[in-house]
Protein backbone atom coordinates (compact mmCIF):
# COMPACT_ATOMS: atom_id res chain seq x y z
CA UNK A 1 0.00 0.00 0.00
CA UNK A 2 1.55 3.64 -1.27
CA UNK A 3 1.68 6.14 1.69
CA UNK A 4 3.41 9.34 1.97
CA UNK A 5 3.54 12.06 -1.27
CA UNK A 6 2.69 8.77 -3.48
CA UNK A 7 -0.45 7.97 -2.04
CA UNK A 8 -2.04 10.60 -4.14
CA UNK A 9 -2.13 9.51 -7.15
CA UNK A 10 -4.21 6.66 -8.92
CA UNK A 11 -2.60 2.95 -8.79
CA UNK A 12 -2.50 2.79 -12.87
CA UNK A 13 -1.33 7.09 -13.42
CA UNK A 14 1.53 5.20 -15.41
CA UNK A 15 0.36 3.02 -17.12
CA UNK A 16 1.42 3.01 -21.05
CA UNK A 17 4.46 4.71 -20.06
CA UNK A 18 8.15 3.73 -20.94
CA UNK A 19 11.31 5.39 -18.42
CA UNK A 20 14.72 5.36 -18.62
CA UNK A 21 16.06 6.58 -15.02
CA UNK A 22 20.23 6.93 -14.96
CA UNK A 23 21.81 6.68 -11.78
CA UNK A 24 18.62 4.56 -10.85
CA UNK A 25 20.69 1.88 -8.89
CA UNK A 26 20.25 3.86 -5.49
CA UNK A 27 19.70 7.50 -3.85
CA UNK A 28 16.89 9.61 -4.99
CA UNK A 29 16.63 7.98 -8.84
CA UNK A 30 15.82 4.71 -7.35
CA UNK A 31 13.29 6.39 -5.38
CA UNK A 32 11.93 7.60 -8.84
CA UNK A 33 11.81 4.31 -10.25
CA UNK A 34 10.33 3.09 -8.21
CA UNK A 35 7.68 5.31 -7.81
CA UNK A 36 7.44 5.16 -11.75
CA UNK A 37 6.83 1.26 -11.19
CA UNK A 38 4.37 1.53 -8.92
CA UNK A 39 1.93 3.57 -10.50
CA UNK A 40 2.63 1.02 -13.45
CA UNK A 41 5.32 2.58 -15.67
CA UNK A 42 8.21 0.09 -17.54
CA UNK A 43 11.06 1.44 -16.30
CA UNK A 44 14.80 0.47 -17.15
CA UNK A 45 17.79 1.96 -14.57
CA UNK A 46 21.26 2.53 -15.20
CA UNK A 47 24.30 2.77 -13.48
CA UNK A 48 27.86 1.84 -13.78
CA UNK A 49 27.95 -1.29 -11.25
CA UNK A 50 25.10 -3.82 -12.49
CA UNK A 51 24.92 -5.64 -8.67
CA UNK A 52 23.79 -2.43 -7.46
CA UNK A 53 21.44 -2.25 -10.58
CA UNK A 54 20.72 -5.77 -9.95
CA UNK A 55 19.52 -5.72 -6.24
CA UNK A 56 17.44 -2.11 -6.80
CA UNK A 57 15.43 -4.30 -9.71
CA UNK A 58 14.76 -7.16 -7.51
CA UNK A 59 13.93 -5.17 -4.59
CA UNK A 60 11.52 -2.99 -6.95
CA UNK A 61 9.74 -5.64 -8.49
CA UNK A 62 9.04 -7.94 -5.48
CA UNK A 63 7.54 -4.87 -4.02
CA UNK A 64 5.27 -3.59 -7.65
CA UNK A 65 5.10 -7.00 -9.63
CA UNK A 66 6.87 -5.28 -12.11
CA UNK A 67 9.95 -6.58 -14.40
CA UNK A 68 12.75 -4.00 -14.11
CA UNK A 69 15.17 -3.74 -16.60
CA UNK A 70 18.58 -2.73 -15.28
CA UNK A 71 21.46 -2.23 -17.62
CA UNK A 72 24.78 -1.07 -16.71
CA UNK A 73 26.82 1.63 -18.58
CA UNK A 74 28.91 5.10 -17.59
CA UNK A 75 26.79 8.07 -18.70
CA UNK A 76 30.14 9.54 -19.80
CA UNK A 77 30.45 6.76 -22.53
CA UNK A 78 27.91 8.16 -25.43
CA UNK A 79 28.00 4.63 -26.66
CA UNK A 80 27.37 3.22 -23.93
CA UNK A 81 24.10 5.37 -23.00
CA UNK A 82 22.58 4.85 -26.85
CA UNK A 83 22.59 0.55 -25.66
CA UNK A 84 21.34 1.42 -22.40
CA UNK A 85 17.86 3.24 -24.55
CA UNK A 86 18.24 0.70 -27.38
CA UNK A 87 17.58 -2.01 -25.01
CA UNK A 88 14.99 -0.15 -23.29
CA UNK A 89 13.22 -0.23 -26.22
CA UNK A 90 13.62 -3.90 -27.56
CA UNK A 91 12.41 -4.60 -24.50
CA UNK A 92 9.46 -2.61 -23.78
CA UNK A 93 8.57 -1.23 -27.41
CA UNK A 94 8.83 2.57 -26.53
CA UNK A 95 10.59 4.96 -24.66
CA UNK A 96 8.85 7.75 -23.59
CA UNK A 97 10.60 9.24 -20.26
CA UNK A 98 13.91 9.92 -19.67
CA UNK A 99 15.27 11.08 -15.84
CA UNK A 100 18.84 12.18 -16.13
CA UNK A 101 20.06 11.67 -12.73
CA UNK A 102 23.31 10.17 -12.80
CA UNK A 103 25.52 12.05 -10.63
CA UNK A 104 29.24 12.35 -8.67
CA UNK A 105 30.00 14.57 -5.92
CA UNK A 106 32.74 15.09 -3.10
CA UNK A 107 33.56 18.20 -0.62
CA UNK A 108 36.57 19.67 -1.95
CA UNK A 109 37.76 23.23 -1.35
CA UNK A 110 38.13 25.40 -4.87
CA UNK A 111 42.02 25.86 -3.93
CA UNK A 112 42.28 22.08 -3.70
CA UNK A 113 40.31 21.11 -6.28
CA UNK A 114 42.34 19.26 -8.87
CA UNK A 115 41.72 19.75 -12.86
CA UNK A 116 40.54 16.12 -12.42
CA UNK A 117 38.27 16.22 -9.61
CA UNK A 118 36.42 19.23 -11.21
CA UNK A 119 36.52 17.45 -14.78
CA UNK A 120 35.08 14.01 -13.53
CA UNK A 121 31.94 15.53 -11.76
CA UNK A 122 31.39 17.99 -14.84
CA UNK A 123 31.81 15.09 -17.03
CA UNK A 124 29.27 12.89 -15.16
CA UNK A 125 26.96 15.13 -14.33
CA UNK A 126 26.55 17.64 -17.22
CA UNK A 127 28.43 15.50 -20.23
CA UNK A 128 26.39 12.41 -19.45
CA UNK A 129 23.10 14.26 -19.22
CA UNK A 130 23.77 15.47 -22.56
CA UNK A 131 24.90 11.62 -23.90
CA UNK A 132 21.76 10.58 -22.25
CA UNK A 133 19.28 13.27 -23.55
CA UNK A 134 20.70 12.77 -27.17
CA UNK A 135 20.60 9.01 -27.19
CA UNK A 136 17.11 9.51 -25.98
CA UNK A 137 15.72 11.92 -28.57
CA UNK A 138 14.69 9.62 -31.47
CA UNK A 139 12.49 7.71 -28.97
CA UNK A 140 10.71 10.60 -27.31
CA UNK A 141 10.10 12.41 -30.82
CA UNK A 142 8.76 9.04 -31.76
CA UNK A 143 7.05 8.99 -29.07
CA UNK A 144 4.51 12.18 -29.35
CA UNK A 145 4.84 12.68 -25.51
CA UNK A 146 8.28 12.77 -24.53
CA UNK A 147 9.32 14.14 -21.07
CA UNK A 148 13.11 14.76 -20.53
CA UNK A 149 13.75 15.27 -16.22
CA UNK A 150 17.02 16.31 -15.60
CA UNK A 151 17.92 15.79 -11.61
CA UNK A 152 19.69 18.90 -10.56
CA UNK A 153 20.36 20.56 -7.14
CA UNK A 154 20.41 24.26 -5.38
CA UNK A 155 23.92 24.11 -4.86
CA UNK A 156 24.46 27.04 -7.73
CA UNK A 157 21.30 29.38 -6.63
CA UNK A 158 23.78 30.55 -4.04
CA UNK A 159 27.65 30.49 -3.38
CA UNK A 160 28.01 26.74 -1.88
CA UNK A 161 31.25 25.80 0.38
CA UNK A 162 33.20 22.91 -1.12
CA UNK A 163 31.05 22.24 -3.98
CA UNK A 164 32.43 24.59 -6.75
CA UNK A 165 32.66 21.35 -9.78
CA UNK A 166 29.23 19.97 -8.73
CA UNK A 167 27.46 23.76 -8.87
CA UNK A 168 29.48 24.42 -12.03
CA UNK A 169 27.92 21.17 -13.53
CA UNK A 170 24.37 21.42 -12.14
CA UNK A 171 24.12 25.38 -13.31
CA UNK A 172 25.32 23.58 -16.56
CA UNK A 173 22.40 21.06 -16.78
CA UNK A 174 19.57 24.01 -15.73
CA UNK A 175 21.08 25.55 -18.54
CA UNK A 176 20.61 22.53 -21.01
CA UNK A 177 17.33 21.94 -19.42
CA UNK A 178 16.05 25.53 -21.12
CA UNK A 179 17.58 25.01 -23.88
CA UNK A 180 16.17 22.06 -25.25
CA UNK A 181 12.76 22.78 -24.30
CA UNK A 182 13.28 25.23 -26.47
CA UNK A 183 14.70 23.34 -29.15
CA UNK A 184 12.49 20.34 -28.45
CA UNK A 185 8.89 21.67 -28.11
CA UNK A 186 8.20 21.50 -31.41
CA UNK A 187 9.00 17.40 -31.37
CA UNK A 188 6.35 17.31 -28.88
CA UNK A 189 9.07 16.58 -25.94
CA UNK A 190 8.76 18.68 -22.87
CA UNK A 191 12.18 19.24 -20.57
CA UNK A 192 12.06 20.16 -17.00
CA UNK A 193 14.58 20.27 -14.56
CA UNK A 194 13.78 19.24 -10.98
CA UNK A 195 16.38 20.39 -7.81
CA UNK A 196 16.01 19.01 -4.71
CA UNK A 197 17.76 20.12 -1.51
CA UNK A 198 18.97 18.68 1.32
CA UNK A 199 17.80 15.17 0.80
CA UNK A 200 17.71 12.64 4.27
CA UNK A 201 18.25 9.17 3.96
CA UNK A 202 21.12 9.93 0.92
CA UNK A 203 24.38 8.57 0.47
CA UNK A 204 25.18 12.22 -0.87
CA UNK A 205 24.00 13.93 2.49
CA UNK A 206 26.13 11.00 4.08
CA UNK A 207 29.41 12.63 2.22
CA UNK A 208 28.68 16.01 1.89
CA UNK A 209 27.08 16.75 5.49
CA UNK A 210 28.75 14.35 7.59
CA UNK A 211 29.06 14.95 11.85
CA UNK A 212 26.72 17.75 12.92
CA UNK A 213 26.93 19.65 9.56
CA UNK A 214 23.20 18.00 9.10
CA UNK A 215 22.06 19.53 11.93
CA UNK A 216 23.62 23.04 11.02
CA UNK A 217 21.98 22.86 7.03
CA UNK A 218 18.41 22.42 8.81
CA UNK A 219 18.66 25.52 10.46
CA UNK A 220 18.93 27.00 6.86
CA UNK A 221 15.64 25.74 6.04
CA UNK A 222 12.49 27.52 6.64
CA UNK A 223 10.44 23.75 7.02
CA UNK A 224 13.02 22.51 9.48
CA UNK A 225 13.61 19.49 8.05
CA UNK A 226 15.01 17.54 5.40
CA UNK A 227 13.18 16.19 2.04
CA UNK A 228 12.46 12.79 1.87
CA UNK A 229 13.17 10.37 -1.24
CA UNK A 230 9.64 10.14 -2.08
CA UNK A 231 8.95 13.90 -1.94
CA UNK A 232 11.25 14.13 -5.17
CA UNK A 233 9.89 10.77 -6.92
CA UNK A 234 6.20 12.73 -6.13
CA UNK A 235 7.81 16.02 -8.04
CA UNK A 236 8.74 13.75 -10.92
CA UNK A 237 5.72 11.50 -10.93
CA UNK A 238 3.64 15.02 -11.18
CA UNK A 239 6.00 16.18 -14.23
CA UNK A 240 4.98 12.79 -16.20
CA UNK A 241 1.11 13.26 -15.20
CA UNK A 242 -1.62 14.70 -17.46
CA UNK A 243 -1.41 17.52 -15.18
CA UNK A 244 1.89 18.61 -16.40
CA UNK A 245 1.43 18.24 -19.90
CA UNK A 246 1.89 22.66 -20.50
CA UNK A 247 4.67 22.48 -18.19
CA UNK A 248 8.13 22.68 -19.76
CA UNK A 249 11.38 24.80 -19.73
CA UNK A 250 10.92 24.74 -15.88
CA UNK A 251 13.18 24.40 -13.00
CA UNK A 252 10.96 22.49 -9.89
CA UNK A 253 12.86 23.40 -6.90
CA UNK A 254 11.85 21.14 -4.42
CA UNK A 255 14.01 21.61 -0.75
CA UNK A 256 11.56 23.56 1.89
CA UNK A 257 12.45 26.95 1.12
CA UNK A 258 16.01 26.24 1.99
CA UNK A 259 17.80 28.01 -1.10
CA UNK A 260 15.50 31.36 -0.58
CA UNK A 261 16.98 31.59 2.75
CA UNK A 262 20.06 30.83 5.19
CA UNK A 263 23.19 30.05 3.07
CA UNK A 264 23.75 25.85 3.51
CA UNK A 265 25.76 25.75 6.79
CA UNK A 266 25.11 29.14 7.63
CA UNK A 267 28.14 30.50 6.58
Amino acid sequence: MRTGPLAIFKDDLLKGHTAVVTGGGSGICRGIARAFALLGADVCITSRKQAVLDEAAAAISAETGRAILAVAADVRDPDAVIKVVTAARERFGAVDTLVNGAAGNFLAPAAALSPNGFKTVVDIDLVGSFHAAKAAFEPLRLSGNGLLINVTATLHYHGTPLQLHASAAKAGVDAMTRNLAVEWGQFGIRVNSIAPGPIGDTEGMRRLAPGNAAELAKKGIPLGRFGTIDEIAAAAVYLRSPAAAYITGTVLVVDGGQCVSLPMFGV
